[in-house]
């Protein structure tokens, strides 16, 4: 049982992190209908300047908290004009156009951004430069360090205030209109381009919050880390629905329970065969499944929805 607990513990913190990069998948399909393959390049290119920024102030007398926070506001700042600086130059030109070329569009993208990684901080993994000392607390047997509860802790929180500015606010009214139609939208006053841009910053800005959160998890970041990341969180939010971001949330708690379940007993049953080393087998299995007998996601796809 308690072996069963920590790989719960174990998946809602993996699965904390897709759902915040799911997040962004869903919102920017749900109102342009786009599935912007480059946006786990985004969250690498976070992780990479939150470390850089680390790096930079480690040295200073700040508190810890002081620092991680300047540097998860800096990383913030530069994804937020990755992303509208993505969604004006490379997305915009092309929104009529065939749905193919956005779509080359992307994933040419994320292979240059991986380059200007690869250019600008090298080919080794980047180390996290802060020691954080976290105190594991037992739980029934199983144990979570402070870091892990920060993570889920962030990642509820975000997700949480996400769901209501598309809810609440008159902001997240606007998004809903041009989500359901574009051309309707504009003639109701709202500025179409503008929403579509909202929606790229609002995705690129959990992005940064994912990468420092996978950096500091894992105490490493690579050039190429986002590709395989980018991948899992689409999984997830094809498995919630696609275009819903609830159903992204969903999605991506699911697929960091299946991951860590599937690791740690299917692993075990086949001596180790499947184990950890192939958690990625269990991702892809599952989108295999969803595509083949639900489509919509499990939660249905949300593509438009009534302001």
């Amino acid at each position: 049982m308690d072996i069963f607990l920590q790989q719960i513990i174990n998946g809602l913190v993996l699965g904390s992190i897709y759902a915040l990069v799911a997040l962004g998948y869903s919102m920017v399909y749900g109102i342009l209908g786009l599935i912007n393959f480059a946006h786990g390049e985004v969250v690498m290119i976070g992780a990479m300047i939150a470390l850089a920024m680390l790096q930079a102030l480690a040295s200073s007398s700040m508190p810890i908290a002081v620092i991680i926070l300047l540097s998860l506001l800096v990383a913030a700042l530069v994804c937020m004009a990755l992303g509208y600086a993505m969604e004006k130059v490379c997305y915009r030109p092309l929104r009529n156009a065939p749905r193919l070329a956005p779509l080359i569009t992307a994933i040419g993208l994320s292979i240059v951004l991986q380059n200007i990684a690869m250019i600008a901080w090298g080919r080794q993994f980047v180390a996290f430069p802060l020691q954080i000392h976290a105190t594991q607390h037992a739980i029934a047997g199983a144990s979570i360090s402070d870091l892990q509860i920060l993570i889920i802790l962030v990642a509820t929180a975000s997700a949480v205030a996400l769901l209501l500015l598309v809810h609440k606010t008159r902001l997240g009214r606007a998004m809903r209109a041009t989500a359901q139609d574009h051309r309707i939208a504009g003639l109701m006053g709202v500025n179409v381009n503008t929403i579509i841009s909202v929606a790229f910053v609002l995705g690129s800005a959990l992005a940064a919050a994912a990468g420092i959160m996978i950096a500091a998890y894992y105490g490493l970041a690579h050039y190429s880390m986002g590709a395989l990341l980018g991948l899992k969180a689409f999984t997830a939010a094809v498995l919630g629905g696609i275009g819903n971001l609830g159903g992204a949330v969903v999605g991506g708690l699911l697929l960091g329970l299946i991951e860590s379940l599937g690791a740690g007993y299917i692993g075990a049953l086949t001596g180790g065969f499947l184990g950890s080393h192939y958690q990625d087998i269990f991702a892809f299995f599952v989108l295999i499944l969803v595509l083949i007998f639900r489509p919509s996601g499990l939660l249905g796809e949300r593509v438009a929805e009534r302001a």
